[in-house]
């Protein structure tokens, strides 16, 4: 049986990840920082709940007690993220960028992955099949927004494409690192969530179909890259 974790899975691209991969065999962890609402999604979908806000390091390692004492874990899905929204859902440009908004996106897009990692990567080296899947975005792609003729280079926001780069390196840098695992970032596409304030151009469904892919892979699979539903992206 393999058991999965899901941080941020109470609603969006986390909650129709689990819902895919309960219905391919996985045991699934419902990471949510609130406990009602995560409690709630795991119940609607037989899963399991565990309490974690990626921001909180007291939290994330009690969730790592949770899941060892339960049997330990073989993919792990850092999907928990924000983008800052003004009050009329538009994201912080250059010329309004603030050092609190950069703060704020990359305490749970970048730190929060790297504190979930230092917490679960014990648990996953004990796995004969270990896999890691960071949910990036297509905006992470620095030959994709220097390209006046693709449709990314017109994103005007800041925090959040930065952010999702990090998470790229920190992938790149971590499967160097643990050459057993299977490390990969993954695009979801224009998914329509709160995170963007549900003005996104595809379902969950449609969004959802890489993350589940790579959190499948074998141990022979690719690790270190960047894809999206349609193959490898450039960096």
């Amino acid at each position: 049986m393999t058991t999965t974790l899901i941080t941020g899975a109470n609603k969006g691209l986390g909650f129709e990840t689990a819902r895919r991969l309960l219905a391919a065999g996985h045991t699934v962890y419902v990471g949510a920082r609130n406990d009602e609402r995560g409690r709630r999604a795991a119940a609607e979908l037989g899963a399991r709940f565990v309490q974690l806000d990626v921001t909180d390091d007291a939290s994330v390692e009690a969730a790592a007690r949770t899941v060892e004492a339960d049997g330990g874990l073989d993919v792990l899905i850092n999907n928990a993220g924000i983008e800052t929204r003004t009050a009329d859902n538009s994201v912080p440009v250059a010329a309004t960028v603030t050092a609190d908004h950069m703060r704020i996106t990359f305490d749970t897009n970048v730190f929060g992955v790297v504190r979930v990692l230092g917490a679960f990567l014990p648990l996953l080296a004990r796995s004969a099949a270990p896999v890691v899947v960071n949910v990036s975005s297509g905006l992470a792609s620095l030959t994709h927004l220097s390209d006046p003729d693709h449709p990314a280079h017109f994103y005007p926001g800041i925090a959040y494409p930065t952010s999702k780069t990090a998470v790229n390196m920190l992938t790149v840098q971590y499967a160097k690192a643990f050459p057993a695992l299977r490390i990969n970032s993954v695009e979801p596409g224009f998914t329509k969530t709160d995170l963007n304030g549900n003005t996104g151009t595809q379902t969950v469904e449609e969004g959802a179909e890489i993350i589940v892919r790579m959190a499948q892979i074998a141990p022979d699979g690719p690790t270190g890259g960047y894809f999206d539903v349609d193959g490898p992206l450039p960096w």
